[in-house]
């Protein structure tokens, strides 16, 4: 419906570089590179240039780019509109990080298998990163993320987000630790423990030293764990403590006692959903929409 060079001119744009780019397109650099100067040919002026490390776009490429956002938000108005009036509703791709994954996007995709028997779905795990490019590659239709600074901001013309819940984070701590004799646990409560967390420049990683520094403290971290279940393990056995996500599932509920925390540096997940602009007027991303709210009201009248 576009031309899908304006998407190539997106993803190197928003990565600054080629090679990225072309990853998150599943082209080749080359294949990239020739879409660029293809459309900067076409159009008379250079869109690309090199700062330093990074390819930036000139002040043409930025004309374009602008004109690309009000383009792509008007396709996913349009497909919206053609998909009232076809019998067949086509695809969707669904993506987010493991836990999301399997607290929403999983009910969410039996959700619309049941109300639109024809459409073709396609679930996805995926870093926020990669969400993001899955996003603006088309790939995905919508991608459930936890907000941090590797998600565009809400004022990103390019997507649209749409709250969905907001995870609390507890502690996790073996059976008869002393903090759990505690009415109250905060988390400076925990300073000079040792700590448990996924590796170093995670998401999860970072939230942790975030949360920690605005309860006063540095976490001594002993051990890293990207799993819930290691990490949970390596607590259950006395070699630390660990924070958990409400959402996360208890594996070893006899071995670890999970501690809410309370006070004002008590950490949150917020999660949001993204989608690309327009594309919520889609019945089937609508639908979507409604089944994952549905849910997380659900998980937070348990909570």
């Amino acid at each position: 419906m576009i031309d899908s060079r304006l998407r190539t001119l997106q993803l190197v744009a928003h990565h600054g570089s080629v090679t990225a780019a072309a990853k998150a397109l599943h082209f080749t650099s080359s294949a990239v590179s020739q879409q660029l100067r293809g459309l900067a040919d076409e159009l008379g002026v250079a869109l690309v240039r090199q700062v330093g490390r990074r390819m930036e776009p000139t002040a043409a490429g930025h004309v374009l780019l602008r004109h690309a956002e009000v383009l792509h938000a008007g396709a996913e108005i349009a497909r919206a509109e053609l998909a009232g009036t076809e019998d067949a509703p086509g695809r969707i791709g669904l993506c987010g990080f493991s836990t999301a994954a399997s607290r929403f996007l999983v009910p969410t995709a039996a959700a619309l298998r049941d109300r639109f028997p024809g459409l073709a779905i396609q679930v996805m795990d995926a870093e926020p990163e990669r969400c993001i490019d899955l996003l603006l590659a088309g790939d995905c239709d919508l991608a459930l993320l936890v907000v941090d600074d590797r998600v565009p901001p809400g004022t990103d013309r390019r997507f649209e987000q749409h709250p969905v819940l907001d995870d609390p984070i507890d502690l996790a701590v073996p059976v008869g630790h002393h903090l759990t004799a505690r009415s109250e646990v905060t988390l400076r409560d925990a300073a000079s423990e040792q700590w448990i967390t996924c590796r170093p420049g995670s998401a999860y990683h970072r939230l942790t030293l975030a949360a920690c520094q605005a309860a006063g403290f540095r976490p001594t971290v002993a051990h890293y764990s990207d799993e819930w279940d290691t990490g949970t393990a390596l607590v259950a056995h006395g070699f630390g403590i660990f924070m958990l996500p409400r959402l996360a599932p208890d594996h070893r509920a006899g071995e670890v006692v999970r501690l809410r925390l309370s006070g004002s540096a008590a950490p949150v997940r917020r999660i949001v959903a993204v989608t690309r602009a327009g594309a919520a007027a889609q019945p089937v991303i609508t639908h979507a929409l409604a089944s994952i709210t549905s849910a997380a009201e659900a998980i937070s009248s348990e909570a």
